[in-house]
């Protein structure tokens, strides 16, 4: 589909993913202070995720699965040192608690995990911004 887009379409659908990753932390936040914490986590995924797909839109990066997703930000950017491993990490860690959260039985995510990863979710976001702004 990103082939299939001109110039100023491209643009306004990365400034939209990047827009849901921004609102998707608030959401992950406002979760987090009410105790929701799987929740939060999904939504901290989540963030991620959509700001991830926005550089994938600057490159003309598809995939169609979360696990493809994750797999082209490993190789297409974290391998190549434009992304810092500890990102790679942050993703993988965060792709990991969501998919547990959503699909197993008795996982339990707690204010201090929450605390860790928002700010980590943050800098995430901020330095894909970054990327796509240069």
């Amino acid at each position: 589909m990103n082939e299939t887009l001109d110039n100023q379409s491209r643009m306004s659908l990365i400034d939209y993913r990047l827009s849901r990753a921004y609102e998707t932390i608030d959401e992950a936040k406002l979760l987090a202070n009410e105790g929701h914490y799987n929740a939060a986590f999904n939504r901290l995924y989540y963030a991620c995720f959509y700001a991830t797909l926005a550089l994938f839109v600057l490159h003309n990066i598809t995939t169609s699965t979360h696990v493809g997703v994750k797999t082209m930000l490993g190789l297409q950017f974290v391998s190549k040192g434009i992304i810092p491993k500890e990102y790679g990490k942050t993703y993988s860690r965060l792709f990991e608690i969501r998919h547990s959260g959503d699909y197993d039985d008795f996982v339990y995510c707690d204010k201090e995990m929450t605390e860790e990863y928002i700010p980590k979710a943050e800098s995430f976001i901020n330095t894909i911004k970054k990327l796509i702004q240069e």
